[in-house]
């Protein structure tokens, strides 16, 4: 059974750095697309980030990009996002999700596995 679990979120202000980690059990990081997507109360969950698992360069919503960098550790089966200049609209829960394959993919219908989740606040 495939398992993620997000680390990492806290309460910060506006302008810090947060590093996210995801790790994967269950499976290795080959043949396995993972990606954050990001959940406020009320509203849809919303892409964030996606990376494949054939050194393809990493995707970013128009919202965080020039402000996130995703990247993966095969070695300890690990995905992480590093978000700087953190903005309270960054408010969020932040959730990791897996799908196998090899196409990355940008909507929350297409991944198959979830974390629970971890809380990110950025006061102003």
């Amino acid at each position: 059974q495939v398992q993620l679990a997000e680390s990492g979120g806290g309460l910060v202000q506006a302008g810090a750095s947060l590093r996210l980690a995801c790790v994967v059990s269950g499976r290795t990081l080959s043949e396995y697309v993972m990606a954050w997507f990001r959940q406020t109360p009320g509203k849809e969950r919303e892409f964030v980030a996606t990376i494949g698992w054939l050194n393809q360069s990493p995707y970013y919503a128009d919202s965080v990009k020039g402000r996130a960098t995703m990247s993966r550790d095969s070695a300890k089966n690990t995905v992480y996002l590093q978000m700087n200049s953190l903005k309270p609209e960054d408010t969020a829960v932040y959730y990791c999700a897996g799908r196998t394959g090899a196409a990355a993919r940008t909507g929350a219908g297409d991944y198959s596995t979830w974390g629970q989740g971890t809380q990110v606040t950025v006061s102003s």
